[in-house]
């Protein structure tokens, strides 16, 4: 390498030292020395500048086959990015469809269990009115009775007191006091018969009352986003006892 250097400075003072030609900005040089010491620097330049060279004789075919390649490339993974993308995007409306259809389903077991429940209750709610109802009208018709009975007790007693003319004032009296008893025992009876019925009302409304808890805290839980799927693909089981 050192002989090329050598050569090139041999050929710039060659140059220097030349004699010009009038007129002109050129020079007369030994062609045979100028040759020579071009002969030496091929001669002394190493085989990897030739190599080089080749290298970039070749570029141009280098870089269209790189730019090719990369081309391919890029557009096989353009081919597989918009694959995967369709993959995910069919997966990922499965998987919304599915939790729909789970959605609507609890949505409809939620409406049927409720349904059952409103229905149960009004059952409730009408065997409690008939039972009241025939339990009132038993208890009124026994106050009737016993009124009855104290009345037709009363008139006999006073009847006979009536005829016994020394205790007239007596048998007035008593006779009052035991239409009195009656009408008390009666009013007794019908206040008994209305308390009884309000209690079994006030059962039922309480019953109904828990019953539209339970359906409202039914649809709450279908409406909050935890009835979304879980991770495992389960739906989530809600309990609707209150």
């Amino acid at each position: 390498m050192y002989r090329v250097f050598e050569a090139l400075d041999e050929l710039v003072t060659i140059v220097e030292e030349a004699r010009g030609v009038p007129m002109t900005a050129s020079c007369v040089v030994p062609r045979g020395d100028v040759l020579e010491l071009l002969d030496d620097v091929r001669d002394a330049l190493p085989a990897e500048i030739d190599d080089a060279q080749d290298v970039l004789d070749k570029r141009d075919d280098l870089i269209h086959a790189a730019r090719k390649e990369a081309g391919e490339t890029v557009a096989g993974a353009n081919a597989e990015a918009e694959r995967t993308i369709a993959e995910a995007t069919d997966e990922a409306e499965r998987i919304l469809a599915d939790a729909r259809a789970r959605a609507e389903q609890m949505l409809a077991d939620a409406h049927d269990q409720a349904d059952r429940t409103v229905a149960a209750g009004q059952a409730e709610y009408q065997n409690l009115t008939d039972r009241s109802r025939a339990e009132s009208e038993r208890m009124i018709q026994a106050g009737r009775d016993a009124y009855d009975r104290a009345i037709e007790d009363g008139r006999a007693e006073q009847a006979r007191l009536v005829a016994q003319t020394e205790v007239v004032q007596a048998a007035h009296a008593e006779s009052a006091r035991i239409v009195d008893e009656a009408h008390a025992e009666a009013d007794r009876q019908r206040a008994d018969c209305d308390a009884y019925v309000d209690g079994k009302l006030a059962e039922f409304s309480e019953l109904l009352a828990t019953t539209l808890r339970t359906v409202d805290s039914g649809r709450n839980h279908l409406r909050s986003p935890a009835n979304l799927p879980s991770s495992s693909g389960r739906p989530t089981l809600y309990d609707y006892q209150v």
